[in-house]
């Protein structure tokens, strides 16, 4: 099979990883001379480094063979699909070449299983490390890791990717159980636990210790260790199982705070050829998706418990306001929140304000006493954040006890423009484009 068929192929079925996803938007090029750029680059992808950047990553399968009949998986072992296979070579000239070119800045390398876990992971490794020794690549490298490989292999991978991730692939073990009975979820968190260990390892061993002779010197820092320096991640996913929303998030929670996890990716399950009656008949509402990330920022960045997040009898999120407004409408007795006086726990809780936001709340009280004029200056959105705040220059919580708040405050939606572009599926790489409208 020629290069560019195998590129296509293994492209293409590795659209399905949402932790390093770019696939969904419009199709766009600079063809003829107009703009800069595409979004139609065989298996590009879009990620962000430690630091904050936008990078863009060559995304590819070493191949989409696999051993597990997996229920949810189109690259399962009874599934007809194109089959194909990089060689390790193959992988690194690919590598070398698209960032010759100034395509891509780093690799996202996944694989199907193949002869056995150990030996699959041999070959995902050996990518990395011809390209950090032998080729001295210093773009950034994300390896996906198979969990039952040897403790051994999963610790290489550390010494030369940027960022290692294993699959929980489905929130509860019953779903694990009856849609991947070949996985197991003990030895997926067993493999997490030791990449904790070391890259908690590598960063103790990072840290400034002074001088023991002169306890007064300066503290040196030490080269850091080379391990998985931006963390491990994984993926859930969503609808193809009864895991409620409310499992999805205490499942991520457990995560986040047992293997301090640097992500948790969500994945609305994708309907596939010749599926197992014990999926579901359709996709799941991508807003579901959408509602369980905000949810996650809520716990990582805005003091939220998992456990107060959903607060609905199904366990499901509200689908027509985002997670932090209905926890403001449920709790309405919090409210309204003194702009100048509540503590930055309390006004992380406000909708419409965010974390940047509070944060320049906070600066600019220490100086003055904050007034509604300020509120626009700061660039807050004051038609959600108005019933709930407290602040010189409003009327403090007016319309908050109203029936139709949430139909007030939460954003309007274009219906025209949302019928006209259809419903939001995932498409191939290769489709062709559709018909301007």
């Amino acid at each position: 099979m020629e290069l560019q068929r195998k590129l296509a192929i293994l492209a293409d079925a590795a659209k399905y990883d949402a932790s390093c996803a770019s696939s969904g938007t419009t199709k766009r090029d600079s063809v003829g001379g107009r703009g800069i750029g595409s979004t139609e680059g065989a298996g590009i992808c879009h990620s962000y480094a430690p630091d904050g950047r936008c990078i863009s990553l060559l995304k590819i399968l070493l191949t989409n063979y696999c051993l597990f009949d997996c229920l949810y998986c189109i690259n399962r072992v009874s599934s007809n699909v194109p089959r194909a296979r990089f060689s390790v070579d193959e992988v690194v000239q690919l590598t070398l070449d698209f960032y010759r070119r100034n395509c891509i800045e780093g690799l996202f390398l996944s694989s199907g299983i193949i002869r056995s876990p150990d030996y699959t992971m041999e070959r995902v490794v050996e990518v990395a490390r011809r390209l950090r020794e032998e080729h001295d690549f210093r773009g950034y490298i994300h390896l996906k890791t198979i969990p039952e490989a040897n403790a051994e292999l999963l610790a290489r991978a550390g010494r030369y990717a940027d960022r290692l991730s294993i699959n929980v692939e489905l929130p509860t073990t019953e779903g694990l159980q009856a849609l991947a009975p070949e996985k197991d979820g003990q030895a997926i968190r067993r493999s997490m636990a030791r990449l904790r260990l070391h890259i908690d390892d590598a960063r103790e061993a990072a840290a400034p210790k002074p001088v023991a002779s002169m306890p007064a010197a300066r503290p040196r820092r030490a080269a850091a260790p080379v391990f998985a320096p931006a963390g491990q991640s994984t993926q859930m996913i969503v609808g193809a199982d009864a895991g409620t929303d409310r499992h999805i998030l205490t499942t991520s929670a457990t995560l986040y705070g047992s293997y301090r996890l640097k992500r948790v990716y969500y994945s609305a399950f994708s309907p596939i050829a010749d599926a197992s009656p014990q999926l579901p008949p359709t996709a799941p509402p991508l807003v579901r998706e959408h509602r369980l990330y905000q949810a996650d920022w809520l716990m990582r960045y805005y003091g939220f418990a998992h456990d107060e997040i959903v607060s609905a009898g199904d366990g499901m999120l509200s689908l027509e306001v985002d997670p932090k407004l209905a926890w403001a409408l449920a709790h309405r007795e919090r409210f309204p929140v003194d702009l100048n006086r509540a503590p930055r726990e309390l006004l992380l809780r406000v909708p419409g304000l965010g974390v940047s936001s509070v944060d320049k709340l906070l600066q600019a009280r220490r100086v003055r006493t904050l007034h509604a004029d300020d509120l626009a200056r700061l660039r807050v959105p004051l038609k959600k954040v108005t019933p709930f705040v407290k602040v010189p220059g409003l009327r403090a919580g007016q319309g908050l006890d109203a029936a139709d708040l949430a139909a007030r405050v939460r954003p309007q939606r274009a219906p025209v423009a949302a019928a006209v572009a259809g419903p939001a599926v995932q498409t191939s790489l290769f489709d062709e484009p559709a018909l301007a409208v």
